[in-house]
């Protein structure tokens, strides 16, 4: 079993987010459209839907997931790092509130 006392920091949880939506926005532009059918693979909408759900169990709720999580079902604009981006965005919002 995975010893989570690593995800105990905000700092360590956002950068345990921001490697999973590093490699989940990589697995669907690099390696899915080699072997699936595009917009309507069941394989890239299950991939979605997890990486929502360990996001916002990672650093919970933002905003900017929800437009991240159904842009990703628009043809040609899930070949952008939506995932990578809304997790930037919102650890750049929390940056200043940790610093001061």
């Amino acid at each position: 079993m995975l010893d989570d006392s690593f995800l105990k920091s905000p700092r360590s949880r956002f950068r345990a987010a921001l490697a999973l939506a590093i490699v989940a926005d990589a697995v669907q532009i690099v390696i899915f459209p080699l072997f699936a059918e595009g917009a309507i693979s069941p394989l890239d909408d299950i991939l979605d839907l997890a990486v929502m759900v360990a996001l916002i169990w990672l650093i919970g709720w933002h905003w900017e997931f929800l437009p991240s999580f159904v842009v990703e079902f628009v043809p040609g604009l899930d070949l952008v790092p939506f995932w990578t981006l809304a997790v930037v965005n919102v650890y750049r919002k929390w940056k200043p509130i940790e610093d001061a």
